[in-house]
């Protein structure tokens, strides 16, 4: 015979909750937010000014280094001295140094790249790596019907998970979702010719240019273009 349920033990989970629960908790960790109009506050998607500044100057400081004196490791110490500079400033100001830490060990995995290489060029396959995995995890959260950028929107937005019972909704998470596909693909298309052709300067200056300033553009253009259609009114 079987026993009752025991009213104290909490309810089994399904599937589908726990997927709720996953992808809330990726989008709270996302870092995305509102500004005070209700929009998507891009610039802190960014780290604000400070955090483009963070994620440019390296790579910058790197690229005309390589172009000016046409060394390596001098380019490599100036680039990896720009970052730690970064973190010991925050660290200074007692400010998070999340994004600053992280743009330094990102650094630091360009610079082996490159050291074990030997190449300027090596500087910037692990760019190429965070890339195709991006890719790879965005289209992956298409096929199976939850769109990363659906999920995160649908945080910020207050909508939760509940927009995946809305066919409308749905189609416009992935839609969006596919642009920020497009962007990764972008990037590959672009930069991975030149990084065949050894062309360091122009591989350079696009990869500065498709950072941060076109994520935040995407992401942008993202979030205008899945905005929900306001009821029209009645008559």
């Amino acid at each position: 015979m079987t026993s009752p349920p025991d009213p104290t033990e909490p309810a089994p989970q399904s599937a589908g909750d726990r997927m709720g629960r996953a992808a809330e908790d990726l989008a709270r960790r996302s870092g995305l937010r509102r500004d005070a109009n209700g929009q998507l506050d891009v610039l802190s998607a960014v780290g604000g000014w400070r955090g483009v500044i963070e994620s440019i100057l390296p790579g910058l400081v790197y690229l005309a280094c390589v172009v000016l004196t046409g060394e390596l490791v001098p380019a490599l110490l100036a680039s990896l001295g720009t970052a730690a500079v970064f973190t010991v400033l925050r660290l200074a100001q007692r400010q998070a140094v999340t994004q600053a830490i992280a743009g330094l060990m990102g650094v630091g995995v360009c610079t082996l790249f490159a050291r074990a290489g030997g190449q300027a060029l090596d500087y910037y396959v692990p760019g190429f790596i965070t890339n195709v995995v991006a890719l790879v995890l965005l289209s992956i959260s298409a096929a199976v019907g939850w769109p990363l950028l659906g999920v995160v929107f649908g945080y910020v937005r207050g909508e939760s998970v509940d927009w995946r019972r809305d066919p409308l909704r749905r189609v416009a998470y992935q839609r969006v979702n596919g642009l920020l596909i497009a962007m990764f693909s972008t990037r590959l298309l672009v930069q991975v010719p030149l990084y065949v052709a050894e062309n360091v300067t122009a591989l350079g200056i696009a990869r500065l240019v498709m950072g941060a300033p076109l994520y935040a553009a995407v992401l942008w253009v993202a979030w205008l273009w899945s905005r929900p259609r306001r009821e029209q009114p009645a008559g």
